[in-house]
């Protein structure tokens, strides 16, 4: 019998690549996602990509018997990876109770569900946005957490501590936290990547949506930062590194392999570019010219931040791989493959 997982927010962009992934390694899996944010034919590449089409519910995490009646539909879920969040930083200071909830509720409902169903353990989507700006870089896991920026930063942190305070209590569940830096690039079939629904508010989809000219400019925000060339420096990681770092974890959970019941690893590649590397390396692996300006600083903004992962590297035996190159020709080529879609 294949080991069931439950993947919330799986037709998502980390959630896609990781349903795959997890599909790939042998797991059967159920997504739950509510479609605020991804389209349904997602499941269609999925099962294009992986020769396994997985489970599809389209329920809302906040709706806690839409999610119990899951769990009794799909008896023996193991695992969950939990993904399912409002995500866009801007929009949680604009809306900051649309993101209490969303992002608080659903991983209230689904601690609760756990140990009704049988569930062993919970592998959490956090963000490297809980360091805010570190006073030491490489940033480790022993870094202080700092004043969230932000509504949505502050659900990371908030999220973080509802679990460990779940499992204190003793609740039979297990956790891993994975603080992610900046995710990146598509699926190397074009099949699956990043697709926003709107205006982007990352920097790639804003990056490749400019170059094929649909975006008029990228606007890069400040070049007066204390870093070499003046712009922003983060930790870009390939989000197929990324969903390999969940197959691992949830292998830990599932083989009695922790350590604690919770614990929390950064992934990242331990590299920081600042945001001018990574267009000039964009042109460079792409031959595509991009059309950006000097913008004013942004507000809210982290001047740089890049992880130190040498604690998954050892511990969960995970490193990041691809080089960047490869990760920025990955995010072209799915924009192409929009634009031959007629999608965008």
């Amino acid at each position: 019998m294949k080991k069931r997982i439950l993947v919330t927010g799986g037709t998502g962009y980390i959630g896609s690549h990781t349903v795959v992934e997890l599909q790939n390694s042998g797991y059967e899996v159920v997504i739950v996602d509510n479609l605020s944010n991804s389209r349904a034919d997602v499941v269609d590449s999925i099962e294009q990509i992986s020769g396994v089409r997985p489970a599809f519910e389209k329920v809302d995490c906040l709706d806690y018997e839409g999610l119990n009646n899951v769990f009794t539909k799909y008896p023996g879920i193991q695992g969950i990876i939990h993904f399912a969040a409002s995500k866009a930083v801007g929009e949680s200071v604009q809306k900051p109770l649309l993101y209490y909830r969303n992002n608080l509720v659903s991983l209230i409902n689904l601690l609760e569900l756990m140990p009704k169903h049988g569930v062993k353990g919970i592998i959490f989507s956090s963000s490297c946005t809980v360091y805010g700006q570190p006073d030491v870089l490489p940033v480790t896991e022993a870094a202080p957490i700092k004043k969230a920026e932000s509504p949505y930063g502050n659900t990371k942190q908030i999220n973080e501590e509802i679990i460990r305070d779940t499992i204190t209590s003793g609740s039979p569940i297990h956790a891993v936290m994975l603080r992610y830096f900046n995710p990146i690039g598509a699926h190397p079939t074009a099949l699956i990547g990043e697709l926003p629904l709107g205006v982007p508010q990352n920097l790639i989809p804003y990056l490749t949506q400019t170059a094929m000219g649909i975006r008029e400019k990228l606007s890069v925000f400040g070049d007066d930062y204390d870093t070499p060339d003046g712009s922003c420096i983060r930790d870009y990681i390939y989000v197929v590194d990324l969903a390999k770092a969940h197959v691992i974890a949830m292998n830990r959970i599932l083989e009695d392999k922790q350590k604690d019941k919770v614990e929390v690893f950064n992934i990242g590649t331990g590299r920081g570019l600042s945001v001018l590397e990574l267009i000039h390396k964009f042109e460079e692996s792409t031959g595509v010219k991009l059309n950006y300006q000097i913008a004013p600083r942004r507000a809210g903004d982290i001047v740089k931040v890049w992880a130190d992962p040498s604690y998954a590297n050892s511990e969960l035996g995970w490193k990041a791989e691809t080089s960047i190159e490869d990760t920025l020709r990955s995010a072209w080529n799915w924009q192409v493959h929009l634009r031959e879609k007629g999608i965008m």
